[in-house]
This record gives C-alpha cells, structure tokens and sequence, in this order.
C-alpha cells in the first residue's frame, strides 16, 4: 500500500524542525545550501542540538532533488558543523558559537542602575505566579469556545461583570456591566477619550499641573491641548476651571500623581458643579485607589456624579503594568460611541481577561491587594524613619498611599541630588519632571518622587541605603 503525501511528516519521522533556508546562491544548489546552512549555523539561528529535518523533507520543501541535500549534510558533517548518527538523525553540532554576554549577578553592567526608585511601578518580583497560574487553569477549564473568538470590543462579559463587582464594592463605583470598557491598560482608555472628545469639538482639556508628560500626550496626540490647573496648599484648584473653560478635565483626586495629596472635599465640589453647569466631562484615573495606609479611602469621584464622570483604573499597581489589562465605567451615552471607535481590532486578550475574573470573583485579588498593602505600609514607613534619623533636612510630603513619596529637599539641591544618584548607579526623577510646561507659576519646591514599590524585598535595604547616601 502506497504512502499518502503528509504521512511522514503526521507521524514526525526524522522531521525534526520546519527550517526557513534560502539555497540560492552562485556555484549551483548543493553549494549554495551548503553555505546558507553553515551561515545559520555559524550565526546562532541553528543552534546546537537542534535536530535538521530529514534530506527528503527539506528537498521537498525546498523543491530540490534529496540527493542535493544529502550531500549538502554531508560536506557539513566532514567540516563539523554537523553530526548524523544513526536514530538521531541529522543535528548540528556542539561547538562553540558567538552568545551574547550575561551579566554577572552583581556586576554592574554600564549605563544601566544598579537601584531604582521609578514611581508608577508595583514589586515585579511580588507577582502571584501560583495563583494567577490556577485561576488561569480554571478560567481556560471554564471558558466557553466563542472566548477564543474575536471577541466583543467592550471585553469578555466575565470580566465586565466581575469588575462592576468589584469596584462597587471596594471603591464605590456605580457600575452596570453593559457601562464597564476592558482596555489595553490606562494609556489606550484615554487614547479613545481624547479621539472622542475631538470628534465632539472639544479643543481644549484642563490638567494637573504636576502629571505624566506621557499622559498628556495621548491627549494632545488627536489634537486636543492640554491647560494646567493651578496648585495650592490643598492640592489641586478645580475652582478656574471657569476661567480655563475647557470641555473636560483628567484628575487624580483620590491621591494626586505625584504631588500626593488627595483632591480636597471643596475642590470635588467645584469640579463637579463646574461639569453639571457646562456639559463638561470629568476624567478620574484612580490608579492606586486600594492602597491607603493611614485612613479609610475616600470613595471615588464617579460615584457622585456617574453621568458626567469617567472612572478609569487598571491592574497595573495592583498586579503588573505587564498583563496591559484596564478598564473604564462609562456614562451610558457614550458606550456605543467609545464601542464602535475601540472596534473589535483592539480588543484584550480573552484568556487573560478570564484569568482576571476568576482572579476577582475567587477572592484571590483581594487577598494579594491585602499583602502588597501590608508590605508597601511596610517600606514608607521604612522610608520615613531612615530619613528622620539619617537625612533630617528632607520631608516627606503627601499622604500614607500609594506606591511612591514625595520629599521635599531643602531649595536648590533638587539637581546636585539627581546628579550624586546617577553617579552611584541609583535612578530616581526630579518633581521637575512632572511639571506642566504652562505651570511656571505654580512651581513647588525642589522634591524627588521616590518609588518605593519597585526594589524586590531583597534590594530594598541596598536601595534605602543608596538613597540616603546621596540626600543632603
């Protein structure tokens, strides 16, 4: 009986690897196979070991004779590029070829910190491998065939669902389903605000004056201009926005980025009074609103006025900046609009969506948020009693939140200290960075914003130490 085409390659005989291989080349096929062969091997895309498809099976995927690619295998053995035994088959050959170089744990490697202190990143090494790796088996054992699909652009109804659960409970969002957005994290929710709010004639949105550059980016990126909001000794004055009259406003107000302080009760009031009178859209970023350390957390601003607030949050600060998993609440007027312009190219992936369901429906995230909450208390306070006793003329500043501190430094020193750390290997950002360019008149005190969710448990005392070495 006749062998039907594919049947060697169904039963894996002597396959070994589909392999990409250009045998063109002067001097005819055999040499040309030859030298593209010896080229990948010498270069490190064949590395050794790697078992070579059989000469009949690369001949016909080539569309050449075999017995041109035996001998091409063959003049390779001989050079010893290649070994051919018996029942292995054809593999190339143990020999030393050009890797990059690791790093030597402990040596540091030029131009890159030997510590950091980045504000806006959680402890990596803290990510709840085991359990994000059993809620990912239930939530693929669980999830229907249509999950695998392209998918609804809202995001998986599982995660929608459990997420209006959870941030009503937790935050006090006022949360249907059928209002909730799943986003590729922060960044592309307010990618897709910003387009709406150019698509409906807004010019112009009133900022912080202290923020992410990057954030403001996305929004002037369709067009829009970003207009600083003045700062004062309470945080964030929302009472020009009268004077600004923009058509909406991105905040803070639970903790401000990075200033650190929360949106005062008059300043809430203002920004909503303002949004009721003009039509205006209020934009929360609640990015750290689980992590309050010294008093119960105000609830967020959406829930006093659902119709004119778009609450925006994300698992990065919780769990890892990585999994690229965010959400939006919406007022319901705007679903279809914000539906249609995220279209169904853009939707998340859908097993990480479920994972995260399963992840908040279990309990498992309140229990790791719990956890990080205890040890990230653990470190501020750690920070704040290292600078008592060892930099004195620097104050922490802000609330007990969140993953990072401000501390003001005495005046004209906040350069030299950024100078002495990048000279010690250790990576920390100026307030300065932060600044608004509009907000010159609003200017606060040399500061550094220190990041203190970032060390892995092991290097936080090395990087406590390196901080303090470099404070005045």
């Amino acid at each position: 009986m006749g062998t039907e085409p594919g049947a060697e390659r169904a039963r894996g005989g002597g396959l070994g690897i589909d392999l990409h291989i250009d045998p063109a080349g002067p001097g005819g096929l055999r040499r040309g196979l030859t030298g593209a062969l010896r080229e990948a091997v010498r270069g490190g895309r064949l590395t050794p070991g790697t078992r070579l498809p059989s000469s009949r099976t690369l001949a016909a995927d080539l569309g050449i004779a075999r017995n041109t690619v035996a001998d091409a295998y063959a003049d390779l053995v001989a050079e010893g590029w290649l070994t051919a035994r018996q029942g292995s088959g054809t593999r190339v050959a143990d020999r030393a070829v050009p890797r990059p170089e690791t790093p030597v744990r402990g040596r540091r490697v030029p131009g890159r910190p030997e510590f950091t202190l980045q504000p806006g990143t959680p402890d990596l090494s803290a990510f709840p491998r085991a359990a994000w790796l059993r809620a990912a088996r239930r939530a693929l054992a669980r999830a229907p065939h249509d999950a695998l699909g392209y998918g609804d652009p809202r995001g998986r109804p599982e995660l929608r669902q459990a997420l209006a659960g959870y941030l009503a409970r937790v935050r006090g969002v006022r949360a249907h389903p059928d209002h909730v957005i799943v986003t590729a994290g922060f960044a592309q929710a307010l990618l897709v605000l910003g387009r709406l709010l150019a698509r409906r004639g807004v010019r112009e949105v009133a900022v912080e004056s202290y923020g992410l550059d990057f954030h403001r980016d996305l929004l002037t990126d369709p067009g829009l201009r970003t207009r600083a909001l003045p700062w004062g000794p309470r945080g964030t004055d929302t009472g020009a926005l009268d004077d600004l009259a923009p058509g909406a406003v991105l905040l803070t107000p639970g903790h401000q980025f990075p200033m650190g302080l929360p949106l005062s009760p008059e300043g809430r009031s203002a920004a909503l009074r303002w949004a009721r009178r003009t039509g205006g859209l209020l934009l929360e970023d609640d990015f750290d609103g689980e992590f309050r350390y010294d008093r119960q957390p105000l609830g967020a601003l959406q829930d006093l006025d659902p119709d004119r607030v778009v609450y925006l949050g994300s698992a990065s600060k919780a769990l890892a900046p990585g999994l690229r998993l965010g959400w939006m609440v919406l007022p319901g007027r705007l679903v279809a609009e914000v539906t249609a312009d995220k279209g169904p190219g853009w939707a998340c992936g859908a097993l990480d969506q479920l994972t995260l369901a399963e992840f908040l429906t279990s309990g498992a995230y309140d229990r790791h948020v719990r956890a990080m909450r205890l040890r990230y208390r653990r470190r501020r306070d750690q920070l704040v009693a290292a600078l008592a006793e060892r930099a004195p003329d620097v104050r922490v500043t802000g609330i007990a939140a969140g993953l990072h501190a401000v501390l003001e430094l005495p005046p004209g020193t906040e350069r030299s200290v950024l100078q002495a750390a990048a000279r010690q290997g250790l990576s920390l950002c100026g307030l300065g960075m932060f600044r608004h360019p509009e907000a010159v008149a609003h200017r606060q005190p040399d500061a550094l914003v220190v990041g203190y969710g970032v060390p892995s448990d092991s290097a936080w005392p090395g990087t406590l130490d390196a901080l303090c070495a470099v404070l005045p």
